[in-house]
């Protein structure tokens, strides 16, 4: 004992004597102990009132399928499934015009004042003198899940945490410009969410009235007044190879990861090679590419940083784990494994009923739920922690991970604490942190490697590596900014409502004083219809049968910040004063 613990013991002896408890608990055995490794449960051995039954399940199947595991049969494997997945692959996304693809989120129309003045930036108003403009398109399946992150304004109504739909109502099915191309299509039931699908559509310049529909499971919004831009699906199209198959591709995946525990069971370190490669290539071809169709040079890019850091998953964690539960029990392994696995490489899908889309601040707080499942969240994951934490206090190794989490921690805090920028914590740093106390062959080690593995595959392959650190542009997308906002001076107490709409001017307050603002930005019925200095804008040209929607932003050098929240004037003459907020 050192000279300050005798110190400390004889100056706080209980203090001294309960750390000295609480140091020897958290060390553990000493020397280091191995945990014994899982005994087969799939292999059962019962004695009952003297008798013993035993039906050794695993060991007959290994028995049975040892032709099976030869180096050659796995080589010959390998190879028909990388020519297979080529096919799959071309048959996917390569056999299709690559200019006919549009993502989920694809539209004619952008939010706000993006499309310029009267929608110039989107190409303004079709011109139909000559007959409708038809395009063909393909959608990708599953377009139903991709929702508005922040509200959008439509009208007078705000929506958010659904797909973009305004309309599709009409006899004719008109939908609006901003609407989501592919989900309008599967409200319409051109396409179907499973398989994407390809289709005709064409422009229809200035309707009026987009009624609401709810149908194949997606509810649009209305739109009462007129609008540049509309489309309409015309039914089938000349595109041909349109279906989507990552459904039927998933199957085939999980069929040959299954095989590699069931049949061919090849060297551990082979089999956690094949699972790595088998759920990147799904993630960046199938489930979840960047485009479309999808950039092999970004799979690629981003393919060889994410074989160095498994290769690191496999020094730390795997190697421990794996091998014991792939010799001994293959057909235990599997279900351990492989559906925790699929549960991470399918991120996009089996999270995503969970009403957080990242772990910030503004994300948590914003939608309905988004705190509860957090705390939930939080209790979940302490609890699979505490988990852990036992099972490495057994082993003795204990001081060793706290020392290494310790340091992390402490480097996390210092990043958050840096100026200007945000820590964000992406799901596949989430797995690159908590894979390394997962080292430890017993069965829950083994389902938290699984998925674990499976959540760093899909944020690498989907996302790539996006920084820890971010700044608060890069995390706002489309959402407010926060910035001044105009007044209007047009309000329902002074609106004269005897005079007629041709006599009508919308008046609204000076830039504020000492500021960088040099002009306005009015939004007339959401396309921007003025942007200048001026405080006033003449209504004579609006219709006067039908409501109109105003809103306002101050500019500088052209560009916009937020807008006001919507003003309204009825076809009766009344005005609706905009509420408080921003948009």
């Amino acid at each position: 004992m050192t000279r300050a613990g005798a110190k400390l013991q004889a100056t706080f002896p209980r203090l001294a004597q309960a750390a000295t408890k609480t140091a020897v608990f958290v060390r553990g055995p000493r020397p280091k102990v191995d945990l014994a490794d899982p005994r087969p449960l799939l292999d059962v051995d019962w004695t009952v009132r003297g008798r013993r039954y035993f039906v050794p399940i695993e060991s007959m199947v290994m028995r049975r399928t040892q032709p099976f595991t030869k180096p050659w049969v796995f080589a010959i494997i390998v190879v028909a499934y990388i020519i297979g997945l080529a096919f799959l692959s071309k048959t996917q996304s390569f056999d299709t015009p690559a200019d006919s693809f549009i993502g989920c989120t694809s539209s004619y129309w952008r939010r706000n004042d993006d499309c310029g003045l009267d929608g110039e930036g989107c190409g303004g108003v079709p011109d139909n003198s000559t007959g409708p403009e038809t395009f063909d398109y393909r959608c990708p399946a599953q377009c139903d899940n991709v929702i508005l992150q922040n509200f959008r304004t439509v009208g007078n109504e705000q929506v958010a945490f659904v797909p973009l739909v305004v309309g599709g109502g009409d006899a004719e099915e008109t939908y609006r410009g901003d609407s989501f191309i592919c989900a309008a299509a599967i409200q319409a039931g051109v396409i179907s969410s499973s398989k994407g699908g390809c289709f005709s559509l064409e422009l229809v310049a200035n309707h009026t009235n987009f009624a609401p529909r709810n149908e194949n499971g997606l509810a649009s919004l209305g739109f009462p007044t007129i609008f540049p831009l509309g489309f309409r699906f015309t039914g089938g199209s000349s595109i041909s190879n349109c279906e989507d198959i990552r459904n039927q591709v998933l199957a085939f995946n999980v069929i040959m990861s299954a095989l590699l525990f069931f049949l061919f069971r090849p060297h551990g370190l082979a089999v956690f090679w094949s699972l790595v490669c088998i759920g990147f290539w799904h993630v960046t071809l199938f489930s979840q590419p960047r485009s479309s169709p999808p950039s092999l040079s970004f799979g690629f890019g981003t393919f060889l940083p994410t074989l160095f850091i498994c290769y690191a998953f496999w020094r730390l964690a795997f190697r421990f784990t794996l091998p014991v539960f792939l010799h001994k029990a293959p057909l235990e392994a599997a279900v351990w494994y492989l559906g925790p696995f699929w549960v991470g490489v399918l991120f996009n899908l089996t999270f995503d009923r969970i009403p957080i889309s990242r772990l910030v601040a503004s994300d948590i707080s914003q939608r309905a739920g988004g705190v509860a499942s957090l705390v939930i969240m939080i209790i979940v994951l302490a609890t699979c922690v505490i988990t852990q934490v036992i099972v490495i206090r057994k082993t003795g190794w204990l001081p060793h991970y706290l020392k290494w989490y310790i340091i992390g921690g402490l480097v996390l805090m210092v990043l958050a604490l840096l100026p200007n920028l945000q820590l964000r914590i992406h799901h596949y740093i989430f797995a690159m942190v908590f894979l390394p106390g997962t080292a430890f062959p017993t069965r829950l080690s083994a389902i938290f490697q699984g998925v674990l593995l499976g959540m760093f595959l899909n944020g690498a392959a989907a996302f790539g590596y996006d920084s820890i650190l971010q700044t608060a542009a890069e995390l706002l997308r489309d959402a407010t900014l926060g910035s001044e906002i105009p007044e209007f001076l047009t309000t329902a107490a002074n609106f004269n409502s005897t005079l007629p709409l041709i006599e009508q001017t919308l008046r609204w307050a000076p830039l504020p004083d000492n500021s960088t603002w040099d002009g306005f930005s009015l939004l007339v019925d959401d396309v921007e219809r003025y942007v200048g200095p001026a405080m006033e804008f003449s209504l004579a040209l609006f219709d006067p049968l039908l409501p109109h929607f105003f809103r306002l932003a101050l500019t500088s050098s052209g560009v916009s910040g937020d807008f006001t929240m919507p003003a309204t004037l009825w076809p009766n003459g009344t005005w609706v004063d905009p509420l408080e907020g921003a948009t």
